[in-house]
């Protein structure tokens, strides 16, 4: 058993919903986040409020699930992330479960 943690702006909520549903991964739990990225100083100097920095509505599931449905998982993703027109692909990190009870 590994856990997978999956991160994507809120736009694509549904499209990993699917990809969950294709690799049957089907117990998870997801949370609404706020992203954040450094933007650059041109940037930040356009702003009204220089020193504040917004967060973009994002979206973070992960689940307890086993090692041949992430690799399932991560295909999907690879393919999907493949065609964006955007910079804003869906993230995936597997980490080692030690113990669990």
């Amino acid at each position: 058993m590994k856990l997978l943690i999956v991160t994507a702006v809120e736009e694509y909520k549904k499209t990993v919903l699917d990809l969950f549903k294709k690799a049957q991964i089907d117990s998870f739990s997801g949370s609404e986040i706020e992203g954040f990225k450094n933007q650059s100083s041109f940037l930040m100097t356009s702003s009204w409020f220089p020193s504040d920095k917004g967060g973009v509505e994002s979206i973070m599931f992960f689940s307890f699930t086993e090692e041949e449905k992430i690799r399932v998982f991560f295909d999907l993703i690879k393919d999907y992330n493949s065609n964006l027109a955007t910079n804003n692909p869906i993230k995936a990190v597997v980490l080692p479960i030690e113990k669990s009870i």
